[in-house]
């Protein structure tokens, strides 16, 4: 069983997401079927849609994927 088929999804919404490094990825916002979907910054926002497989753990407080900042930007909207 991988780690990411043990995360409770439904617990995910209003947690942060992290990248490698700690890379901010933002608040999720919403789960569907194949995605994460994130949200960074207040005044302007960056909106994020990971695809599940991508997702590492959830540490308690913090969702991380296995994502660099240079390839997070192949997932903003």
């Amino acid at each position: 069983m991988s780690e990411n088929s043990k995360i409770k999804w439904s617990d995910m919404i209003k947690k942060e997401a992290r990248g490698i490094n700690d890379f901010d990825l933002g608040e999720v916002q919403e789960i569907s079927e194949d995605y994460v979907i994130t949200e960074r910054g207040l005044a302007q926002k960056n909106k994020f849609i990971i695809p599940k497989i991508l997702s590492s753990c959830y540490d308690g407080h913090n969702l991380h994927f296995n994502i660099s900042e240079q390839e997070a930007s192949k997932y903003m909207q």
